[in-house]
Formats: C-alpha cells, sequence, structure tokens
C-alpha cells in the first residue's frame, strides 16, 4: 500500500496494528513544535523508558551501540543532555538557538513486536548569533502504542553532513 492510499483509506487500528500515517504524522509534528519550543520536559515524556536516541557519524552505520555517534542516548543521557541544555552552562547552548523544523516525506511500516517504524526527512532552520544555518537529516522513529498513547522507543537522526565536521549544536533533532 502507497503512502498515498494509506493517506485515504485510515482505518481503525488495534494496539498490535501498525500505527496509522495521520497519528504517526501527527505525534511527529507534535514532537517537532516541542523542540522548536524548547519544551524538553514534556520530549521527554515522548520517550519509553528503553528508548534510544541516536544521531550517528557513519550515514550507513547500522550497529549503533559499536559505533561512535554524536549522540546515543538513553533514558538518562536523554534527562542530562535536557538538563545541560536548559541550564546555561553549556558553551553551545548558551544563549540558545531559535529553531524552525519541518519534516515530510513520510513512509510507515511495520516492526516487530508491536513497533511501527516511520522513516522522514526534516530540515531545521537555525538563527543564533546572527547567523541562519539549514540542517537536513534522515529520521527514522521506532514508535510503539502505550497506554498513554505513542510513544518514541526509537530515533535515529542521520544528519546530512554527519561525516563532516560539525560545529556547536545546541538543541535536539
Amino acid at each position: 500500500m502507497s503512502t498515498l492510499e494509506q493517506t485515504r483509506e485510515p482505518k481503525m487500528t488495534e494496539p498490535h496494528d501498525v500505527i496509522p500515517l495521520a497519528d504517526a504524522c501527527a505525534f511527529i509534528w507534535r514532537e517537532a513544535e516541542m523542540l522548536d519550543q524548547q519544551d524538553y520536559k514534556a520530549w521527554l515524556d515522548l520517550w519509553t523508558e528503553k528508548g534510544i536516541y541516536v544521531i550517528p557519524i557513519e550515514r550507513d552505520e547500522t550497529d549503533y551501540a559499536s559505533a561512535l555517534n554524536i549522540a546515543y542516548d538513553d533514558a538518562g543521557m536523554r534527562a542530562a543532555r535536557v538538563k545541560r541544555l536548559k541550564s546555561g552552562f553549556s558553551m553551545s547552548s548558551a544563549p540558545s538557538a531559535r529553531t524552525v523544523r519541518t519534516t515530510s516525506r513520510f513512509v510507515v511500516e511495520p516492526g516487530e513486536d508491536g513497533v511501527t517504524i516511520v522513516r522522514c526527512a526534516q530540515m531545521l532552520v537555525e538563527f543564533k548569533f546572527e547567523r541562519t544555518r539549514v540542517v537536513g537529516a534522515d529520521v527514522v522513529y521506532r514508535l510503539v502504542r502505550t497506554e498513554g498513547g505513542i510513544a518514541m522507543d526509537g530515533k535515529v537522526v542521520t544528519l546530512l553532513n554527519s561525516d563532516e565536521p560539525l560545529w556547536g549544536v545546541g538543541y535536539l533533532f
């Protein structure tokens, strides 16, 4: 079934079914808004306890646990990263960058054990120190249904320039 067909024919789902495209998009757009508004506490609440947030260096890497990454964060590391971003003690986050991100090109696929895989493109525009930068990325979400709704069980953000030198990044992707 194509993405267009999925958009035209929404279906009722059971917890073990694939999360529909419209629900997955709404969740991802809500996450983007939280990040742009720097509502990191709410962003932390979108995760499962075992979820992993990854920003790999190598574009073709698949074994993130064994590779060098820009970020490889479990729940504790996500909380620590948010604390640094909001504390003002991180040179890259003082002052905070203003960001606007868009996500598009959504592809929904069934995963294993009730996981829905969503692949999409993200364009992030950052404004800081009178300078605007644009960062593109391919993003893969692992979404699950919980008692509280949809949650992230994983997010891999592969930056288009991940294998090039990066500047101080003072925000989450």
